[in-house]
């Protein structure tokens, strides 16, 4: 009968640390740039009456900057991650 590996107990304190971290970095990055996209798209006075298609502009800067920082991450984090948390 094959033995089950289990992770030790600081593996899963560890591997629950960076993902806190990473959940944690990926929604604030998300509301950073949401928040920046609808104020460019719609202009900063007028952010809470944006038309149609203001709202698609925003959506698509939010993408944009969220694979920016993706592609920033993976310089900075794990070469395999678009998380800025290094190590797992």
């Amino acid at each position: 009968m094959s033995e089950i590996d289990l992770p030790s107990p600081g593996d899963v304190v560890k591997t629950t640390a960076a993902y806190v971290k990473d959940l944690s970095e990926r929604v604030l990055s998300t509301f950073v740039v949401t928040a920046a996209g609808v104020a460019v798209a719609a202009g900063p006075a007028d952010m809470f009456h944006a038309s149609f298609w203001e709202s698609v502009a925003a959506g698509g800067i939010a993408a944009v900057g969220s694979l920016l920082k993706g592609l920033f991450a993976k310089n900075v984090g794990e070469k395999n991650s678009a998380s800025l948390v290094k190590g797992a």
